[in-house]
């Protein structure tokens, strides 16, 4: 009976051997980052941030490929069919952790399939309107909501990203009609916003800061729990008018499940030592974003309370995936 038992854990012996002398030797050629997400947007923009100072330190290149589409399944699920060898991640966000509700019929589950690596960072989002809207504040803009319901609408990026559900909370506690005009990508949203097509449009605001300093959009309020660095004569929404209003947009790096632990832990240390760097906080800071700084196993642990947090808002918001 031993001599099985033997023979199995040898070959065992063998197999976390040939791991760890694959992990030791990696990378050997180049890493890609998978952006569910047009090109233009933070998850693209920090993606290559992240990417340039990768390959710095492990002497690979590392690409950037913009995989948008159908609210970032498209590119979440190549990255879930790539092999787990370390040179295939997938940056995401909250997008992700929405979708897990919001869209049931996806071709992948997010911690099923993916193992987390490292998160990126956060920032807030800005509610900004055209100037031709009739409101110079977030209470201006629910009055006239309530006025006219259905005849505001809002652009987003697409079903299940932060800026959609931004919007919908936004519904949900404001007690307004306003309607959701889906894009595919935030950089498409942001033009047609700012050509007033529509009326307005919650984003990030290392993105659209620029363009309220400018006078091309109004910011009417911040979604974070306090006034952000970048906009500080701007209200919080939840001080303007929508009480207990608070939401954000963070990055992260997840790769496929199956990924070699050491390799996964080589990449959060790299993740960690770039977001410590005092060129890189200062950068971000003046844009807007703040560093997440995590192990791996505290990322999944934050993963699955954002996909319960999100679940909850889904529901008691009704959104869906076709609005």
């Amino acid at each position: 009976m031993l001599r099985p038992i033997i023979k199995s854990l040898a070959g065992i012996a063998v197999a976390l051997a040939g791991v760890s002398s694959f992990a030791q030797d990696w990378p050997a050629k180049p890493i890609r980052i998978i952006v569910p997400f047009a090109a233009g947007g933070p998850a693209d923009v920090y993606a290559r941030f992240v990417a340039v100072r990768l390959q710095e330190t492990l002497g690979q290149p590392v690409v950037v490929d913009d995989r948008p589409g159908a609210g970032s399944i498209i590119g979440t699920d190549a990255a879930a069919k790539s092999a787990p060898d370390g040179y295939t991640l997938l940056m995401m966000s909250n997008t992700q952790t929405v979708n897990e509700t919001l869209i049931p019929n996806r071709p992948y589950q997010l911690m099923r399939d993916f193992v987390p690596v490292a998160p990126v960072n956060y920032s807030d989002l800005v509610l900004v309107v055209h100037p031709s809207v009739g409101a110079s504040s977030v209470a201006d803009l629910v009055k006239l909501a309530k006025a006219n319901p259905g005849k505001l609408n809002y652009a987003s990026s697409g079903p299940g990203t932060p800026y959609h559900m931004a919007g919908e909370l936004f519904k949900a506690m404001a007690g307004v009609d306003i309607v959701h005009i889906p894009y595919k990508g935030s950089s498409g949203a942001r033009t047609d916003v700012l050509g007033g097509q529509v009326q307005m449009m919650f984003d990030a605001v290392t993105t659209m800061s620029q363009h309220a300093r400018a006078g091309q959009v109004r910011a009417l309020g911040t979604t974070g729990r306090t006034r952000s660095s970048v906009l500080p004569d701007v209200p919080t929404i939840a001080e303007a008018g929508v009480p207990g209003y608070e939401t954000v947009i963070w990055l992260g790096i997840m790769a496929p499940k199956g990924t070699p632990p050491a390799i996964v832990g080589r990449l959060n240390a790299e993740i960690a030592k770039i977001q410590s760097r005092a060129d890189v906080r200062q950068e971000w800071a003046a844009q807007g974003a703040l560093p997440m700084v995590m192990t791996p196993e505290a990322f999944g642990r934050y993963l699955n309370d954002d996909i319960v947090k999100w679940e909850r808002i889904v529901k008691i918001s009704g959104a869906k995936a076709d609005q």
